[in-house]
């Protein structure tokens, strides 16, 4: 019996220490996929943001602050401003009680609520924009109402919120709700068991477990709804001081050959996609180290 069992037990570790090294890449390989990566980023990411400072700045730091004086550029910074203001609280609200209904309930219709979430990433911006302009237009489908009651959707502010809510509607609810599935209904449960009302368990249940997720959900939204170009620039109409946001007025410098002004706005905007990447960052340190200290309580 030994003498059968003896060349299996010699051979098991060997066996077992071939499969480790199986599973590890060999030292070339890796250096490559690290040197194609970091390759990657400097010729697609840094190389670009590289050439946007240095136009910016290209004539001194003068004319590079000169950019911002000027009232048009001052009008799409303000108008980019109104616009994240009011479509990142309305997607805010509407991820959470989408997030809450899905991950909480279930109800006839909950699969395609999930796929009209998923509907921005899918259609082109471009095309979202057609759409309210034949909803909303002089000669859309409401148009001739609007007219006559005085009210402009299109080319004006209402048009532009409104193609900015549709395109970043999906960031908020789509961090929130794989992770309110997660979690489960146990603890919103053992709170109204224990009296709670549905409100205070909201309040001092949900949120609080879902906060890191709601965070990282807001900044994406709202760096988006700073960026946004295609459906803007279909129902904006152009018109400067007025419905050009920070995107736009880029286009329109750049197409005048006024480069410093041009990449001066693009420097804000890129400063502010690089807040959003450190903020994001700093909410995903937060985030592992919470959830490593709860692993290491219990």
């Amino acid at each position: 019996m030994s003498d059968l069992t003896a060349p299996i037990l010699t051979r098991a570790p060997a066996q077992r220490s071939g499969a480790r090294s199986a599973t590890q890449d060999p030292p070339l390989a890796r250096y490559a996929l690290t040197g194609v990566a970091i390759l990657f980023l400097a010729m697609f990411l840094f190389a670009p943001l590289a050439v946007v400072f240095t136009e910016a700045f290209a004539k001194g730091a003068g004319k590079f602050l000169e950019s911002f004086s000027d009232p048009d550029a001052q009008a799409a910074i303000l108008l980019t401003l109104i616009v994240a203001s009011i479509t990142v609280p309305a997607n805010l609200s509407f991820g959470l009680a989408a997030a809450w209904s899905i991950a909480k309930f279930s109800f006839p219709g909950k699969s395609l609520l999930i796929t009209l979430i998923d509907l921005p990433f899918s259609v082109s911006p471009v095309v979202s924009g057609l759409v309210y302009m034949l909803v909303f237009g002089a000669q859309g489908l409401f148009g001739d109402w609007l007219n006559a009651h005085g009210v402009r959707v299109v080319f004006a502010v209402p048009g532009i919120v409104l193609a900015t809510v549709f395109v970043t509607f999906p960031f908020v609810a789509r961090e929130l709700i794989p992770l309110m599935q997660e979690q489960g209904p146990v603890e919103e449960e053992a709170a109204l068991t224990l009296g709670a009302s549905g409100l205070r368990t909201f309040l001092t249940v949900t949120l609080p477990n879902v906060k890191w997720g709601l965070l990282y959900g807001v900044l994406l939204c709202n760096a988006r709804a700073m960026g946004e170009f295609g459906a803007v620039s279909v129902v904006s109409g152009h018109i400067r001081g007025m419905t050009n946001t920070m995107p736009l007025q880029v286009e329109i410098l750049y197409n005048e050959y006024n480069n410093v002004a041009a990449f001066a706005l693009a420097v804000l905007l890129a400063s502010l996609a690089l807040v959003t990447l450190g903020l994001k960052t700093f909410l995903e340190w937060r985030h592992a180290g919470e959830l490593a200290g709860h692993g290491g309580r219990h």
